[in-house]
């Protein structure tokens, strides 16, 4: 009934001896609730959210559905455990595309311990958290049957400089996704999963206006999941482009403060999509008979 996810490109995963999400047939993800403090709080989180009429439905979309708790046998077989049950959002794509980005340029929440904080604080160093205000936390790219996925190793994302950002989030949406940062993209899918009214853009737009008035909230160390599948827009389908957030487990109270260190790191990511948008080569054709 159960199985290990083929699509997860962060966070932790199952392994031998490690315990991790499971999903299920019935399109639900199961993740395992930790012992510490981060399981309670998302728990709590989830039912805050759920129980706040004043967040519109088309926010509300952008956070994955909640089924609750339950008690299933741990991915290691170690026995029974609690683990969170919310909607797997990739459950319904043959061959999705999708990427991790952890927001803000702070990953660590207020009340948390010292040694917590320099623990954070040191891979934010290390990363581009601090200069952009995200960082890629992983991210898999389907080419096509024959060379399958690249899903770089999350040591290599994590060392990406800005400018690999860049190109990663070009790669993305290109149909030359071969396994490197070094050819040169084609941004094939750039208009269809990146613009539009239904694209990335759009999306990332909405929860900034949400972003710019909500005090409830406070996002630490939360992430955006983009998806999409690439053989629906070869075919001139929408590729069904999703936008969702994801990991509560260091969500806090907003006190009636906005939330500046998720809204930059939304401002940073909007920036540099709407610098691909803008700079895609037929547009620069454009702009140079102009």
């Amino acid at each position: 009934m159960f199985k290990i996810p083929d699509h997860q490109v962060a966070g932790h995963q199952a392994s031998t001896g490690i315990i991790g999400p499971l999903i299920d047939d019935s399109g639900r993800f199961y993740k395992p609730l930790q012992s510490d403090h981060r399981g309670s709080q998302e728990v709590e989180f989830y039912t805050k959210f759920s129980s706040i009429t004043e967040i519109p439905n088309h926010i509300r979309k952008f956070f994955p559905i909640y089924y609750g708790t339950k008690q299933i046998e741990a991915s290691d077989g170690s026995g029974p455990c609690p683990h969170l049950v919310m909607e797997d959002v990739v459950s319904i794509r043959t061959n999705p595309s999708l990427m991790d980005i952890k927001m803000g340029s702070r990953t660590w929440f207020p009340t948390a311990s010292e040694d917590y904080i320099m623990k954070c604080l040191k891979k934010d160093r290390e990363t581009t958290t601090l200069p952009l205000g995200f960082r890629i936390s992983g991210f898999q790219i389907y080419g096509d049957k024959d060379s399958g996925y690249w899903k770089p190793e999350r040591k290599y994302v994590l060392g990406f400089s800005t400018d690999d950002v860049r190109v990663a989030l070009k790669k993305f949406v290109s149909s030359n996704s071969s396994n490197d940062l070094v050819a040169e993209p084609d941004f094939a899918f750039a208009e269809s999963v990146y613009g539009g009214p239904n694209g990335v853009l759009a999306q990332l737009l909405k929860l900034k206006t949400w972003f710019e008035n909500q005090t409830i909230f406070h996002f630490y160390s939360c992430s955006v999941l983009m998806v999409y599948e690439k053989e629906p827009a070869l075919k001139g389908d929408s590729p069904g482009v999703t936008v969702k957030l994801i990991d509560f487990a260091h969500v806090i109270e907003g006190e009636g403060v906005i939330d500046h260190n998720f809204l930059g790191g939304l401002c940073s990511l909007i920036k540099f999509i709407s610098d691909i948008l803008d700079n895609l080569p037929h547009n620069s054709a454009q702009n140079s008979e102009n």
